[in-house]
């Protein structure tokens, strides 16, 4: 009896250690990353996951299974298997995973590289380097559409690169942080509606919608406080949030992208091209003032805005 209590007190103490974080760990991690970003001399986590995840694929799919069953059990297990290493760790690696889990200076540097570009009058770079951060083609355009997409990445990366793995790290600490990137990340490989994975990822494109549901509105909130500031217009970010938030086909990534277009002025969305396929995104927000690169550091002084507002949420929350 007395080795039963003492392994429930055990499995208990794990259970608080596998929520458990500081803020003095949270703002360690955060500082991380602003300073180092994702260093290419270190191995990322993520990409180390991405490795895994297409053998799993691999392995489940070699089962039979109904293609919707296999890919349920392969993403029960990719994000399992991913959540079990990192709480392995905890305590000790709570800064680390912070750190690791965080994309704040890398979704800034990158994007700001494709305006750096514009800036020096070179299009042809500047969709180059847009090309290695978005889905769509960007061989033929312009401009003002260059900016778009580049306002577009980070209004959306805003919840899921920087709001939501904070979300998720307040409620059950860098365990449930690393369970959120691992779903994210599971969508981004898999969550397609093309015959490879419209069965198989079902389930990978189906968590992520519920895992992005509160993040992404959250993400909106944190903007429109964001737009109290000078230079934006907060009830203008309010109202198109309220009227094209829910205007795209992914049911989370308008909110934030309408209520970064309402606060800086600007229309998003329009013609997308993917694999040579057109695909038309609605309108979000009203051309109040044209795209432009005065848009895009207005929606970089957005993203530090509201990151910082969420990091300070969350100390407030595991304090």
């Amino acid at each position: 009896m007395a080795t039963c209590g003492a392994l429930k007190s055990y499995t208990y103490e794990r259970g608080i250690v596998f929520m458990s974080v500081t803020p003095l760990e949270v703002l360690a991690g955060v500082a991380l990353d602003l300073t180092l970003g994702d260093p290419r001399w270190l191995p990322h986590p993520v990409r180390g996951f991405g490795w895994c995840v297409e053998r799993l694929e691999a392995a489940w799919r070699r089962t039979g299974l109904p293609l919707r069953l296999a890919g349920s059990l392969f993403w029960i297990s990719a994000v399992g298997l991913s959540t079990a290493a990192v709480w392995a760790t905890l305590p000790y690696a709570n800064i680390y995973w912070i750190w690791a889990l965080l994309a704040v200076r890398d979704l800034d540097v990158e994007a700001s590289l494709v305006l750096r570009q514009i800036d020096g009058g070179d299009i042809a770079g500047a969709r180059e380097m847009l090309a290695r951060i978005v889905g769509r083609d960007t061989a033929n355009l312009d401009e003002a559409e260059i900016i778009r997409a580049a306002v577009e990445t980070v209004a959306e990366n805003l919840s899921d690169a920087v709001v939501a793995p904070l979300f998720y790290l307040a409620i059950a600490g860098p365990a449930g942080m690393a369970a959120y990137k691992a779903i994210n990340t599971l969508d981004s490989m898999c969550g397609y509606r093309n015959e490879r994975y419209r069965l198989f990822g079902w389930a990978p494109a189906r968590m992520d919608d519920a895992a992005n549901f509160i993040p992404a509105r959250l993400t909106a909130v944190l903007v429109w406080i964001c737009a109290l500031l000078p230079g934006y217009g907060f009830r203008r970010s309010v109202r198109v949030t309220l009227r094209d938030g829910g205007s795209q086909a992914s049911p989370n990534a308008g909110y934030p992208e309408a209520a970064v277009a309402g606060a800086l002025g600007v229309r998003l969305g329009g013609l997308n091209y993917y694999g040579g396929t057109a695909h038309e995104k609605a309108f979000m927000g009203d051309p109040v003032k044209p795209l432009s690169t005065v848009s895009f550091e207005g929606a970089r002084r957005i993203l530090y805005a509201a990151s910082a507002l969420m990091v300070v949420a969350v100390c407030g929350v595991v304090a």
